[in-house]
């Protein structure tokens, strides 16, 4: 695909380096020079120097043949994703899409009406980061979670700790314990992600991406030894859009929400844009004597969503030495994910790791509905609507040349849910779950084209 990425910052960048891996050509356009030549050393893409408006430098840039045009200015003012979109879909570039800072924009009117003017898709990565820790913060059983078709088909992803019952165990004598059907549909092991086979042997500080079906998620806690923490109240440190956006997504769910900042302005714009059981406290949430002065020991759940990461990470690891249950944190060094986890923080979030996910998506057939990219593995989860005669149904799976970096996780069939076996036959019109690593994506792709 020829793509072109407005925006060489953080987002961009990011996507420019993935999207130059699946063998796109990539076009990055961007006003600072620097940002630019820092991208040349770690992507193989082309980079122009100019107004990111300009119509010249848009043609300039070949926007006529593009198939896609992510626009991902970083400036605070983001309405020149707007314009830049809709000039590259006017110059006869295939789809566009723009970042947003308004979730004004989001309102499903608003969104028709950009729609109706040509851009296919907008997307908002702190809005979709808040989602992401309201829905974490509903469950807690495992580090995350994510449900597919309202929840028929579940994946839980848990941590082997010393006194995990299946450490040593091969996955087949894992299978053989369990009374419920699930698959392990990928390992992160030292830094490095494993599709694993029925003799895969599993251990110590292993991390699981299970899937199961909604009848066993249950019984694989137990299992597990894992139990949920009931959230009744929950500490959130840092006021900007995110730690808003999940006060706001949380409080109708549990009983008190404090926000912490030190920016005593942003706090008082928050107090009156919040409900009243959100309390917002003004100080250095950094500080451990500060926390405890707050009574963090009697909070449930501890956010850390302030523009650092190494104050995010430190929080969390401190809000855990206190008793918290549970600690999310958002990361945006990609470089600090892994390290996060090992000190103990549960959840890690990264906005764009998740942005990527759903542009990403632009890029593969109409038949895959959603991917996601989970923080701490390389694998990317992928749900397809089968499309009738793709390669995937003409076989039973185990006799398919499916590829070996890919394992199909589960299938919704109508009403029914099933974990898939070796023996099972993929029908048209499922909706079927897909684990994949990066270099396994466009040839799953095809098989469900």
């Amino acid at each position: 695909m020829q793509i072109i990425i407005e925006g060489a910052g953080e987002v961009g960048s990011h996507l420019a380096k993935m999207l130059s891996n699946e063998a796109n050509d990539i076009t990055v356009i961007d006003c600072d020079a620097d940002r630019l030549a820092r991208l040349r050393t770690t992507a193989d893409v082309v980079t122009m120097t100019g107004s990111l408006s300009s119509i010249r430098v848009l043609r300039d840039a070949g926007v006529e043949n593009a198939d896609l045009f992510i626009a991902v200015n970083p400036a605070d003012s983001q309405d020149v994703n707007i314009v830049s979109a809709l000039l590259a879909k006017r110059l006869g570039c295939k789809r566009v899409c723009a970042r947003i800072n308004d979730e004004e924009y989001l309102s499903y009117d608003n969104k028709f009406l950009f729609t109706e003017m040509g851009i296919d898709m907008m997307f908002y990565p702190e809005k979709i980061a808040a989602g992401e820790i309201t829905s974490i913060l509903k469950r807690t059983a495992s580090t995350d979670s994510m449900d597919f078709a309202r929840g028929k088909l579940q994946m839980a992803v848990f941590k082997l700790e010393d006194d995990s019952p299946v450490i040593d165990m091969k996955i087949s004598e894992f299978a053989a314990a369990m009374g419920v059907p699930f698959r392990v549909a990928c390992i992160q092991r030292d830094n490095v992600t494993i599709m694993p086979k029925f003799d895969t042997r599993l251990r110590y500080h292993d991390i699981l991406f299970i899937i199961t079906t909604r009848e066993g998620i249950g019984p694989m806690m137990d299992f597990l030894g894992k139990t949920n923490v009931e959230i009744r109240n929950v500490m959130i440190l840092g006021a900007g859009a995110v730690g808003e956006m999940v006060a706001n997504g949380i409080c109708r769910q549990v009983e008190t929400v404090k926000v912490i900042d030190s920016d005593r302005r942003r706090c008082m714009e928050l107090s009156e844009n919040t409900d009243d059981n959100v309390l917002v406290v003004n100080g250095d949430g950094r500080n451990s004597d500060f926390l405890l002065e707050e009574n963090i020991r009697d909070f449930d759940a501890f956010v850390a969503v302030t523009g650092n990461d190494e104050a995010n990470i430190l929080a969390c690891v401190v809000a855990k030495k206190f008793g918290v249950g549970k600690t999310v944190a958002e990361v945006e060094n990609i470089e600090y994910i892994r390290l996060a986890e090992e000190m103990g923080v549960d959840t890690v979030i990264n906005k764009k790791l998740i942005t990527a996910g759903k542009i990403f998506k632009m890029t593969l057939s109409n038949k895959v509905r959603f991917i996601r990219y989970m923080s701490g593995t390389d694998a990317e989860i992928l749900e397809y609507i089968v499309a009738p005669d793709s390669i995937i149904t003409r076989k039973a799976l185990k006799d398919t040349d499916f590829p070996k970096e890919a394992i199909v996780g589960g299938i919704i069939r109508g009403n029914e849910s099933m974990i898939a076996v070796g023996d099972t036959v993929i029908e048209p019109y499922d909706r079927v779950v897909v684990f994949a690593l990066p270099k396994a994506v466009k040839e799953v792709d095809r098989m469900f084209r």
